[in-house]
């Protein structure tokens, strides 16, 4: 772990991007105790100010010498920005908790989802992976099912938003949804095709086998996480237009007999999870109101009537927060526990 201290010495590697700054609003709103707070990004962002408890922070260029006197570095910089300088962190005796897909399926560092699997921080990690943001909210709600009825299969579909995608993405469904309420034709420049009122079934690159990048992600991360090869994972990624929050429709098979009402009750008891489910009164989860919250919210909940031994769920959370800056502070958090 790390050396127990009142303060740390916390970096932030990317600090001027949306999952950057939703770190250093979530370091603060969580009291984490940074001691001395240095944020790091390309030498276009060196210089500008950056707000963390009242104060300004100077924004520093990245570079390899960086880390002298970081005791935990948050990376979300991009897989490039990691492999290039996570190592000189490493050898800086800095703990680095990267968001990036660059170390998550090495086998000597770990994938953390702290609600799912914080024992798999082991000693002195160097490197801890922050799993895929579609990942996470999906665990989190798979766990508590897997311990108890054990998993076998899985089909998922996902509504990603905008967000994911970054800063310009965002940007882009803004313009593009103005244009064409004007009645204007759309230029796609951040995605393929037109993201305003559509549906792109199509996250990341496509490989050999028909399925994406993101989609593989996610069959690979899930087994990680859940220490459990076994698990069969079929995904479908789409990309929406929706600002913030990715919502998920979850297809769950067991090998034990399971049904939604025990499925409901289970996951009312988990920590991170708040069950919104009654539809009689159309309460279920919202990518909206999902949107700047900490939990992972599912409804839906019901048995499969085409199987036996199968249930579904609705799962929604903020991919900027638990699905990615939250998670990697509640890495931090269990880091100086010491847990």
């Amino acid at each position: 772990m790390i050396k127990k201290k009142d303060k740390y010495s916390v970096a932030v590697a990317g600090a001027t991007g949306a999952v950057g700054r939703k770190m250093l609003q979530i370091l603060e709103e969580r009291n984490f105790p940074v001691g001395n707070l240095k944020l790091l990004a390309s030498a276009s962002s060196a210089g500008k100010d950056l707000l963390f408890q009242g104060k300004k922070v100077v924004v520093q260029e990245l570079l390899q010498d960086s880390f002298s006197d970081v005791d935990i570095a948050l990376f979300s910089a991009g897989a490039e920005i990691s492999r290039k300088f996570a190592p000189a962190a490493v050898k800086s005796n800095c703990i680095v908790i990267d968001n990036s897909s660059a170390y998550r399926m090495n086998s000597d560092v770990p994938l953390v989802v702290p609600e799912v699997n914080p024992a798999s921080i082991q000693g002195n990690p160097g490197i801890i992976a922050n799993p895929n943001c579609s990942t996470i909210q999906m665990v989190v709600a798979l766990k508590p099912i897997h311990d108890k009825f054990k998993i076998k299969r899985v089909v998922v579909s996902t509504y990603q938003s905008v967000s994911g995608s970054g800063q310009k993405a965002i940007n882009e469904l803004k313009i593009q949804s103005q244009e064409q309420l004007n009645g204007n034709n759309s230029i796609p420049n951040v995605y393929p095709h037109q993201i305003a009122f559509n549906c792109l079934p199509h996250i990341d690159k496509f490989l050999e086998n028909g399925y994406t990048k993101e989609e593989i992600k996610m069959v690979n991360e899930t087994r990680k996480i859940l220490g459990d090869d076994s698990v069969q994972v079929c995904p479908t990624t789409v990309r929406v237009p929706v600002f913030y929050s990715h919502s998920e429709a979850l297809n769950i098979e067991t090998e034990g007999p399971i049904t939604g009402s025990a499925v409901k009750e289970l996951l009312k008891a988990q920590s991170g999870i708040s069950v919104v489910d009654d539809p009689s009164n159309n309460e279920y989860p919202l990518a909206i109101e999902g949107e700047d919250k900490n939990e992972v919210f599912v409804g839906r909940i019901r048995d499969d009537i085409s199987r036996e031994r199968a249930v579904n769920l609705w799962v929604v959370s903020d991919n900027l927060r638990k699905g990615a800056a939250l998670n990697a502070v509640q890495i931090a958090e269990l880091l100086i526990s010491g847990q």
